[in-house]
């Protein structure tokens, strides 16, 4: 993930946080406020890869952070996105890829986040191996940590 990609979904993030916004064209809107000029093609991206879900509330639904998986909110989700490069997986096991340096931290972040499916991991550099509970668990992580 690059640095503008993160800032701008971290940014994503507080916009919620601090005010309803309730379609794609609101969110776009509210990014161009903080200096973010997106098209409505990468909001929609920004939405799946952040996994933004609806809420309901009296005015109608409004998009807001996931409560479960990797709650986006958390220290630790923080640093793992941050320095995360790519994830796959292969059976019950997934592999990921980190900046140089950042294997260690991300894989220390993904134990602290207690995830149940997680049995452990184990890093070097800038890959991680991270053992899995079942081959299905191992599919939803890597995407939810995509």
């Amino acid at each position: 993930m690059n640095h503008m990609k993160t800032s701008r979904q971290s940014v994503v993030l507080e916009l919620l946080r601090k005010q309803d916004i309730y379609t794609q064209e609101e969110l776009t809107a509210a990014l161009a406020t903080q200096g973010y000029f997106v098209t409505q093609a990468t909001v929609s991206r920004d939405i799946r890869e952040l996994g933004l879900v609806k809420e309901r509330t009296r005015k109608g639904l409004k998009y807001a952070a996931p409560d479960d998986a990797v709650a986006n909110t958390s220290p630790f989700a923080r640093v793992l996105r941050d320095g995360l490069v790519s994830v796959d997986y292969a059976a019950n096991m997934l592999v990921l890829h980190t900046l140089s340096g950042m294997a260690m931290a991300a894989a220390a972040a993904l134990d602290e986040m207690n995830l149940p499916d997680i049995l452990g991991t184990v890093a070097g550099d800038d890959t991680i191996i991270c053992v899995v509970r079942s081959n299905a668990a191992a599919k939803k992580l890597a995407e939810t940590l995509v």
